[in-house]
């Protein structure tokens, strides 16, 4: 087994050399890390003889790129929950319709079972939505000291006659189709999968309703753009607050890991309810793509070059104004995103970035000194930068800043 460095995989042109150089013929990877490659260069698994990927839903668009430009020989979508040693159930995908708004989660593996049942633990026929229960021999025994738990989600199966095995009940509503095959339609309980993460929105939700400034909050996970699911949090603020996102931001950090801290956030009046009283996830506005409320007030772009970089991260990140001392990762950026960014500039300058930059120079004044700095005949020729930018970056001060950080 052959490991890929996670700043090469967050390159796609630094991950396509890897490929070939290590000779690598069977690769998985996460869906999300599946859909930017597809968007990238839907050619970059040509070479190899199987690529499997999950972790949460595909986008069709992504998989219909790689089938139609030069795809490994076997591409798999894989499906399972980490309860039943990650893969339970795969499909081969040979062809995706232009119409398509899913793919098969297809079979069961070798040596593993999956059941389609309704509340009643009754099987339900094609086409007819119900829960899917896994089992197998890749099964686990139990969660860790959580015996409450391993009773809810691990059950006797009850379509053994020897009584011997058991089921784990998934929690993901899928129906059959009329080819043996599966579809995943949406999960039951509220929780959600972003970037292969696990994620609970209720948890999410009872952080944010602690905060003093918050009267009610719900968060859902949106998908405005084709294979980008994110977070949004709908955010009631109590009497006479001002809602502050950077604030909100800063108040789930310091309790909950980065990836569970929504990226877009929208102030309500109200949380709207259905007539059973639960909330009316259709009612919540999609976010606009407005600047969000940051600590420091919105400084425009200086020259060219500035002018460049805002607008890529404005196409990236879906926003409409992007200020040169913005904070790539409280405009909502991420890992993934921030390889967007840097698969961007190898494109349009020629040179090697790698996703490690935005880390190091988050903001677009940093950036634009990394590069003047890096690339001085760059910036000259294409950005008509002279000898007096040293002056606006402090370019040996910054440098000294982005090595050290």
């Amino acid at each position: 087994m052959t490991a890929i460095p996670k700043e090469v995989m967050l390159s796609t042109q630094d991950f396509i050399r890897a490929l070939k150089e290590k000779e690598i013929s069977h690769l998985f990877l996460t869906t999300a890390l599946f859909n930017q490659i597809a968007a990238e260069d839907p050619s970059a698994f040509k070479t190899l003889n199987t690529v499997m990927f999950g972790g949460e839903m595909v986008d069709p668009g992504s998989a219909r790129k790689i089938t139609l430009a030069e795809p490994p020989k076997n591409l798999l979508n894989v499906y399972g929950p980490t309860e039943n040693t990650t893969f339970s159930t795969w499909y081969k995908i040979e062809s995706i319709s232009e119409a398509a708004v899913n793919v098969p989660i297809g079979k069961p593996v070798a040596n593993s079972t999956f059941y389609v049942l309704d509340k009643n633990i009754h099987p339900v026929p094609v086409g007819i939505p119900g829960e899917l229960y896994v089992g197998g021999d890749g099964l686990a025994l139990e969660y860790l000291n959580r015996p409450e738990l391993t009773a809810e989600r691990f059950i006797k199966n009850p379509f053994d006659p020897t009584g011997q095995s058991r089921l784990y009940k998934t929690g993901d509503l899928v129906r059959y189709l009329s080819d043996g095959n599966i579809e995943f339609l949406s999960r039951i309980d509220q929780q959600v999968k972003i970037r292969g993460f696990r994620i609970e929105l209720g948890e999410i939700e009872s952080v944010l309703k602690t905060n003093p400034s918050v009267k009610d909050a719900t968060v859902l996970a949106r998908q405005d753009n084709p294979g980008d699911k994110t977070l949004a949090a709908y955010v009631v603020p109590e009497d006479g607050q001002n809602i502050k996102t950077n604030t909100l931001r800063a108040f789930l950090l310091e309790k909950l890991p980065d990836y569970m801290v929504p990226y877009a956030w929208v102030e309500m009046k109200s949380i709207p309810l259905t007539p059973n009283g639960k909330v009316d996830k259709r009612a919540l506005p999609a976010p606009d793509q407005s600047r969000p409320d940051l600590e420091g007030d919105y400084v425009a772009p200086r020259n060219d070059l500035e002018q460049f970089l805002c607008a890529v991260w404005e196409e990236i990140l879906s926003i409409d104004k992007v200020g040169i001392r913005d904070n790539f990762f409280e405009l909502g950026g991420n890992s993934l995103k921030a390889a967007v960014f840097a698969n961007r500039l190898q494109k349009e300058f020629g040179e090697v970035t790698h996703v490690s930059v935005v880390f190091k120079a988050p903001t677009i004044a940093e950036l634009a000194g990394y590069i003047v700095n890096y690339y001085p005949q760059l910036a000259r020729e294409r950005f008509k930068l002279d000898e007096s930018v040293h002056q606006i970056y402090k370019l040996i001060d910054i440098a000294e800043d982005i090595v050290n950080k």
